[in-house]
């Protein structure tokens, strides 16, 4: 082992014909060694010095510098700032033609920008699989499970006595509805064919979710099972063998938007209150010609257009047939539409684009009406669900002086002969309709609307005769008070 003395260097100095010594580490950098020189001879830090041997030779300011004796001083000389500013471009060379060498021998250029384009591409793969791989997999659970209760059917007309029924409405609760309604424009290839950005598909379905009301029927959870009826039908109807992938678009995305900003009450009792949307749209429609409007304020925001990346001619095309279906969902016009379909249906082309049309406006009917096809666990309180927005609109009007629907005054109406006139002569004409260019409907969604219907007429056979009963014991009251 050497002493410690051997970490440290001893230089002489000639400082104008005096001796000085300096000491300094083996391990310092130059230009703290060429620092303690200037101040040893007495000149400012920053100095240019430069060091000359016995011979007149240049010595290098550096800890591996040649030792010296107090009998052979180096020199100290002071630089001229012509000679630092040619050693400093002559240094500058040196450096860019080894920055040169070294970029040539490792390809730092080819690197920097392989390693910017991928960046790039990983950045535009994590914006096109924005749905994770856990979510698409509980997406597809869900989708499947809805699917299945969709088919499935209740044999039985009557609950048992001690059954109790649960309320539900068959959807699942916020945000799954979010997560399964972007899964179906995924699962339909939509996102891919359209060239829809992820991200944009999330942003335009919660701005759709905040613009549905929290009404005691026409809310998002309606909106929810419409998309999801349509989504279903579109499967097995095969649907995307025989319409384009524009029309299937279509039938979604209205489906989606067909009830934006209900405001719980219908189009009769806007055009008798004479109410701002009625005076706007003329008394023609104004529900549903506001639900197109509220519908495409929202994809002129960039954030929630998806269909940003459509040619004019394009959207022109998605914007007409979403709003040809959207109006299509006012009931005024139901006899209309099914008239116009029952026309066509014996003979009905895919190819005419006039019977494409009138289809898909009977399909969207179907869906917007659907819901005495789910069991009948899930449908029944889906009617509770909108004879509430009936009997808060009929209390409004009354306390108006408006005219009040009989389907919708709580002191005639009752649950079953509200929906028995209703399957009987809306909902199974339909669906039987649309049979006749899809037989595959008539096992899992007439025969559903049937049974319903017969234990509706059996219900109300039940309550007919427990209201004679009543009559009766009311009439013997009253006779028994008379002979008194």
């Amino acid at each position: 082992m050497g002493s410690a003395s051997s970490a440290y260097r001893m230089i002489y100095l000639d400082v104008d014909g005096r001796i000085q010594k300096v000491v300094f580490s083996r391990f310092c950098r130059p230009c703290d060694i060429k620092e303690l020189f200037c101040t040893a001879t007495g000149l400012s830090r920053n100095t240019a010095i430069s060091l000359l041997d016995s011979t007149g030779a240049m010595v290098s300011i550096d800890p591996t510098m040649p030792n010296n004796s107090e009998r052979s001083p180096y020199r100290v000389v002071l630089r001229t700032g012509g000679q630092l500013a040619d050693k400093e471009e002559l240094f500058q060379n040196v450096l860019t033609q080894v920055a040169e060498q070294f970029s040539r021998a490792f390809k730092i250029n080819e690197l920097k920008t392989e390693v910017t384009n991928r960046l790039a591409m990983l950045e535009k793969r994590v914006e096109l699989e924005g749905m994770k791989v856990v979510e698409i997999e509980k997406c597809c659970s869900d989708i499947k499970k809805l699917r299945e209760e969709m088919a499935s059917r209740n044999n039985s007309s009557f609950l048992d006595d001690n059954k109790k029924l649960t309320p539900r409405r068959d959807v699942p609760s916020y945000p799954k509805m979010l997560s399964c309604l972007e899964h179906m424009y995924h699962d339909l290839g939509l996102v891919k064919d359209f060239n829809i950005n992820p991200i944009t598909l999330k942003r335009w379905l919660l701005c759709i979710h905040d613009n549905y009301r929290t009404n005691p029927f026409h809310n998002f959870r309606h909106c929810f099972c419409v998309t999801q009826m349509m989504y279903s039908m579109i499967y097995l109807c095969n649907l995307q063998e025989k319409l384009t992938r524009v029309d299937i678009l279509i039938l979604m995305t209205a489906a989606v938007c067909h009830d934006l900003d209900h405001p719980g009450y219908n189009n009769t009792y806007q055009i008798n209150a004479r109410t701002e949307l009625a005076v706007r749209y003329n008394d023609i429609s104004p529900l549903e010609n506001h639900h197109c409007a509220v519908a495409f304020q929202i994809f002129s925001q960039p954030d929630c257009n998806i269909f940003a990346n459509f040619d004019p001619e394009a959207f022109i095309q998605i914007r007409q047939g979403t709003i040809t279906l959207i109006l299509a969902t006012d009931m005024a016009r139901h006899g209309e539409i099914l008239d116009s379909f029952k026309l066509k249906v014996d003979n009905f082309d895919f190819a005419n684009e006039e019977h494409v049309t009138c289809l898909k406006m009977v399909l969207i009917k179907c869906c917007d009406i659907s819901n005495e096809v789910r069991p009948m666990e899930v449908a029944e309180p889906w009617v509770d669900c909108l004879l509430e927005e009936y009997f808060m609109q009929s209390d409004r009007e009354k306390a108006e002086g408006l005219p009040v629907a009989p389907f919708m005054d709580r002191e005639k109406v009752t649950k079953p002969t509200a929906q028995i006139g209703f399957i009987k002569f809306v909902l199974i004409p339909m669906f039987e309709t649309v049979t006749k260019l899809f037989p595959q409907i008539e096992e899992v969604m007439v025969q559903p609307l049937r049974e319903s219907c017969d234990r509706y007429e059996e219900l109300k056979q039940i309550d007919d005769a427990m209201n004679e009963v009543q009559k009766k014991k009311s009439e013997n009251l009253t006779m028994g008070r008379k002979k008194k």
